[in-house]
C-alpha cells in the first residue's frame, strides 16, 4: 500500500461519498493484503407479525365476504410498509366475536400512526320473507371491486411493532361497512353501498389461550389436505369463501380428540372442527380436533332457513362450504336436503352441556329455523325435487346471537338472562313461514344461561338494557329459546340508522360508484306434497 495514498485519501474523506470511499479503501486492501474490513451496513430490527382477523356484526346479515388486495402501515417518521402481497378472500359473519389467523409477515420495528386497505370484491347477503306470498327470500348486495375511497381502517392508537413477535387483528365492523334500503325490494334494485370499516389492534399470542382476545381459535372448519405423522401435524384448506386458504395445525399431546380415537384416525379429505391457539409463525396448535362425520365427502355450516312438515326436507344457508358436491365454486342461497336417515348430533365445543338445567335436545323434532348447524353428506346426488340431496349428519353448532337484555334470574350455578333480538335476526324473521314442523313460543327472545365456563370479555355490564353478544349453543326447548353462553362480548346497535352522509352515500353509489344493482334474488318455498 502506498502509505501517502493512503493520508492523502483520508484527509478528503470529506469530499467523497461513504460507498466511493469504501469501495476505495476495500480495493487497496485487497491490493496489498490488509486486514482492515469494510464497515457493515447496520440492518433494522424486524418482527414477526400474525394477522388474524375477526367480525363484529349484530344479526342484520347473513353474510358479508370481501377480497383482501393490500394492507399498509405507516410510521410515524412516514415510512409505508406493506403486509399483504396479493389477494386473501374471506367472509366474517362466521367469525363474528372469534378469529382466524391470515398471514405473517415480518416488518420494521417502528410505531405506526396509521393504516389503510385495498378490497377487491366484496359482497353481503340478508335473508327475510316476501312480504306478498310469506316465501323465503335471500338478496345479495355485491362490488366487482370496493372503491378505495370506501375503504376505511381505524387505529385506536398508534401501534408499536416491537419484540421477536405480535399479533394484529383486522376486525370488520360489519354494521358500518354495508347499508342499503330494504332487504327484499319490490320492484327493481335500490340503491346500497359497500363501505368496508376496520379496526386494527395489536394482540398477544399466547402459547396457552384462552379466548380470542388473546389468540384462541374457536370451531375453525377445514379439510385435511396433508398430513405428517411423524410431527403429529396436518395442512387443512379453509371452506371456499375463505380463498382456499391453508392453515397448519399441530396437535399437542394434551389435545382432546371428538369423534375419533386419536391422530392416527385423520387422513386427507378428512373435515375437521378444530379449536386451539395461533402461535407466532400464523399456524395453530390445537387443543381440541373434532371429525363429526367421518365418511363425509361434502359439509356445510350456517343457519337453518325452513324445516319441513310435510317432508323430511330442510334448506340452509350455506355460509361455509366445501367438499365434492361444491368443487372450487360453492352454491349461493339456500340448498335443500333431506334428513330422514340423518344422525343428530350435538357439537362437542362446550363441554358443560350436561350440566345444564334443562335437557338440552336436538333431533329432527326440536331443530328450527335460525339454528346453527353442520351438514354432511357422502352423497353425490343432486335433485331439485324430494327427495333432496340425503344427509348423513346434522349437527348443532355453536353461534352469535345480539341482544338487550330484559331480565336477570338464577338456576343453580347459572345466571339465565332473558335476550330480546333485533326484528331481523333470523329466529323472529322465519317463525312466521308456513309448512314448518315446529312453532316457537317467543321467537324473539332467547334465555342465555352463563356460568364459571362462560368467557366475559365484554366491558360493558350483565345488566338489563344493555346490548351484548352471546356465543354459544342455542336449543329449542319445546318451543323456547335457551342459549349454553361459551363467551360473552360487548353488543352492536341493534337497530342502526343511516346517517344523512350515509344517505348521501347510497344516492352517489347509483351514480358514481358503478353501481352493480342486485344479483337476482332466489325464492325457496319447501311446501310440495311428499312424493
Amino acid at each position: 500500500m502506498n502509505p501517502s495514498w493512503y493520508s492523502y485519501d483520508m484527509r478528503r474523506i470529506h469530499l467523497l461519498t461513504q460507498a466511493t470511499f469504501l469501495a476505495m479503501v476495500a480495493t487497496a486492501m485487497a491490493g496489498c493484503g490488509s486486514a482492515f474490513q469494510p464497515v457493515p451496513t447496520v440492518q433494522a430490527a424486524t418482527t414477526m407479525v400474525t394477522v388474524v382477523v375477526s367480525g363484529t356484526a349484530n344479526d342484520q346479515l347473513t353474510e358479508f365476504a370481501l377480497s383482501l388486495e393490500g394492507i399498509t402501515l405507516t410510521s410515524q417518521s412516514g415510512k409505508t410498509v406493506n403486509l399483504l402481497a396479493g389477494s386473501q378472500a374471506t367472509e366474517f359473519i362466521h367469525i363474528n366475536s372469534g378469529i382466524e389467523p391470515l398471514f405473517t409477515v415480518s416488518i420494521p420495528q417502528d410505531v405506526y400512526t396509521s393504516a389503510a386497505a385495498t378490497v377487491g370484491g366484496a359482497s353481503f347477503w340478508c335473508t327475510t320473507l316476501i312480504p306478498a306470498t310469506g316465501g323465503l327470500d335471500t338478496s345479495i348486495f355485491s362490488y366487482g371491486q370496493t372503491p378505495t375511497a370506501n375503504v376505511t381502517v381505524q387505529l385506536a392508537s398508534p401501534v408499536k411493532v416491537s419484540g421477536a413477535s405480535m399479533g394484529l387483528n383486522l376486525s370488520l365492523a360489519v354494521a358500518q361497512s354495508a347499508t342499503y334500503a330494504q332487504c327484499a325490494p319490490q320492484g327493481g334494485s335500490d340503491p346500497y353501498a359497500i363501505t368496508p370499516t376496520f379496526n386494527l389492534t395489536p394482540i398477544a399470542l399466547l402459547a396457552q389461550a384462552t379466548s380470542p382476545a388473546n389468540g384462541k381459535v374457536i370451531g375453525l372448519n377445514g379439510q385435511i389436505s396433508a398430513v405428517a405423522a411423524g410431527t403429529k401435524s396436518f395442512v387443512v384448506t379453509l371452506p371456499i369463501n375463505e380463498n382456499a386458504r391453508v392453515l397448519s395445525v399441530s396437535a399437542a399431546a394434551s389435545v382432546e380428540y371428538q369423534g375419533i380415537n386419536g391422530f392416527a384416525d385423520l387422513a386427507v379429505g378428512t373435515f375437521v372442527n378444530v379449536d386451539g391457539a395461533v402461535q407466532v409463525d400464523g399456524s395453530l396448535a390445537a387443543t381440541r380436533i373434532s371429525v363429526e362425520d367421518p365418511a363425509a365427502t361434502t359439509v356445510l355450516e350456517g343457519p337453518l332457513l325452513f324445516v319441513s312438515n310435510v317432508e323430511p326436507g330442510l334448506v340452509i344457508f350455506g355460509r361455509q362450504e366445501q367438499g365434492a358436491l361444491y368443487g372450487t365454486t360453492g352454491e349461493c342461497c339456500g340448498l335443500n336436503f333431506s334428513f330422514g336417515s340423518a344422525l343428530f348430533q350435538i357439537s362437542g365445543q362446550l363441554a358443560n352441556v350436561k350440566n345444564l338445567p334443562f335437557l338440552p335436545s336436538f333431533t329432527a323434532a326440536t331443530m328450527v329455523a335460525g339454528q346453527n348447524v353442520s351438514l354432511a353428506t357422502a352423497s353425490q346426488m343432486r335433485n331439485g325435487s324430494f327427495p333432496y340431496t340425503p344427509l348423513s349428519t346434522v349437527t348443532l353448532k355453536p353461534q352469535v346471537i345480539n341482544g338487550t337484555i330484559s331480565g336477570t334470574s338464577s338456576d343453580g350455578a347459572f345466571t339465565i338472562y332473558t335476550v330480546e333480538l333485533a326484528d331481523y335476526d333470523l329466529f323472529g324473521v322465519l317463525a312466521t313461514q308456513p309448512g314448518q314442523t315446529t312453532v316457537l313460543n317467543s321467537p324473539g327472545e332467547v334465555r342465555v344461561y352463563v356460568d364459571n365456563d362462560t368467557v366475559e370479555l365484554n366491558t360493558q355490564q350483565l345488566a338489563v338494557g344493555n346490548t351484548l353478544r352471546f356465543y354459544g349453543l342455542v336449543f329449542n326447548d319445546n318451543g323456547t329459546l335457551r342459549m349454553d353462553c361459551a363467551q360473552i362480548n360487548d353488543g352492536v346497535a341493534i337497530n342502526p340508522v343511516a346517517s344523512a352522509a350515509a344517505q348521501s352515500h347510497l344516492e352517489q353509489g347509483q351514480a358514481k360508484i358503478v353501481f352493480a344493482g342486485k344479483i337476482p334474488k332466489q325464492t325457496f318455498e319447501i311446501v310440495s306434497p311428499k312424493l
